[in-house]
């Protein structure tokens, strides 16, 4: 009787439920033990992986014309893109330094004027007048003028040194990631045939499918995008530097940031070129013009060209996107930002058609 009522207790419903509850706490425990490890890593994998994803084809090319040596393959990728983000990066952020550095000195010295605005400034439209007033009162009197905004030059200072910082700590992650990236690259077969059984393991039957179209997201969002966003601006940084433009660097690093939310460099570029009429000559000024509005144009070349058929999203998950990856994970996720939101609002798309579709058949 003993032996036989043994098992009867051990398969009661009250200990298998305390046997589960103990189980999935136990892989709870471990599971978020593990994310709160790997949380300061989180988004230098993401884009590490976006950026793997992305260059995949670029590398496949280059592994073919080196002879199958996917090793050497990638560590060109790896190079070349650390190169192309860091020389720009450093020239930029050697521009800005050396402008906040002599607007100090001349400030300390007494010698920081403001050019008083031209006549052009009485033709603006009357949103623009406090603009012009505050102009003329700064080229008036700057010390008066800053004592008066003093609070808000404080807090605008605050906030520009921070948003400086985070972009140099940013583009210290962007070059992690891409050096991670190419490690991914060198084990591509083994990490595609990883995220397809994942793909598999989560949506089923289905799931080689959403794996392949992940794939063709990702490379048409940073083509198409980013891609879009980072010439743009680099355009602008050319035009800025080459023009004498002063903080040359701050204002490339605002164009760069609204040309990923799909805002545009115009913002930015084209008020920088009227000022360029007020205080450079003609000829400099025109020039400037002419450029600033060919950077503004170019996206609508550029993006049909390099974002693919079938990866377009709303500008609205774009823009919410990088919005939502700034605040929350600074300037790298702002470039991750996009992709993610875009890649599932088509996952979030083709589940749907796909559930309709079932239910039509039925």
């Amino acid at each position: 009787m003993d032996n036989q009522s043994s098992p009867q207790k051990q398969h009661s419903p009250v200990g298998t439920a305390i046997e589960i509850t103990i189980r999935v706490a136990v892989l709870a425990l471990i599971v978020g033990w593990c994310f709160l490890i790997m949380s300061p890593f989180v988004s230098l994998i993401v884009w590490a992986i976006i950026i793997a994803i992305a260059s995949y084809p670029l590398f496949s090319m280059l592994r073919e014309k080196l002879g199958g040596r996917g090793k050497l393959a990638a560590a060109t990728v790896t190079v070349s893109f650390s190169l192309l983000i860091l020389l720009p990066a450093i020239f930029l952020g050697g521009s800005l330094v050396e402008g906040i550095q002599h607007l100090t000195t001349i400030y300390q010295t007494g010698e920081l004027t403001i050019p008083p605005p031209g006549d052009e400034v009485d033709s603006w439209p009357a949103i623009a007048k406090p603009v012009a007033d505050l102009w003329r009162e700064a080229s008036e009197n700057l010390s008066e003028a800053m004592t008066k905004f003093a609070p808000q030059i404080q807090v605008a200072g605050g906030w520009l040194l921070k948003l400086i910082g985070g972009t140099s700590l940013g583009i210290l992650q962007l070059i992690g990631s891409i050096i991670i990236g190419g490690i991914l690259l060198g084990y591509s077969k083994e990490g595609g045939d990883i995220l397809i059984k994942i793909f598999v393991r989560l949506a089923g039957q289905k799931g080689a499918d959403f794996a392949d179209i992940s794939k063709i997201t990702i490379r048409n969002v940073v083509k198409g995008i980013l891609g879009v966003a980072i010439a743009q601006t680099l355009l602008a940084g050319i035009g800025f530097v080459v023009a004498g433009v002063p903080l040359a660097g701050l204002w490339t690093l605002f164009c760069l940031i609204l040309a990923v939310m799909q805002v545009g460099v115009a913002p930015i570029i084209l008020p920088v070129a009227i000022y360029m009429y007020s205080t450079s000559d003609v000829l400099t000024a025109s020039l400037f013009l002419v450029w600033s509005i060919l950077v503004t144009l170019s996206d609508n070349i550029l993006k049909p060209i390099l974002l693919g058929k079938g990866a377009q999203a709303p500008m609205l998950v774009v823009f919410l996107g990088s919005i939502g990856g700034f605040i929350t994970g600074g300037f790298i996720a702002l470039f991750i930002g996009p992709v993610v939101l875009t890649l599932g609002y088509k996952l979030f798309l083709i589940w749907v058609e796909s559930e309709q579709s079932q239910k039509a058949q039925e």
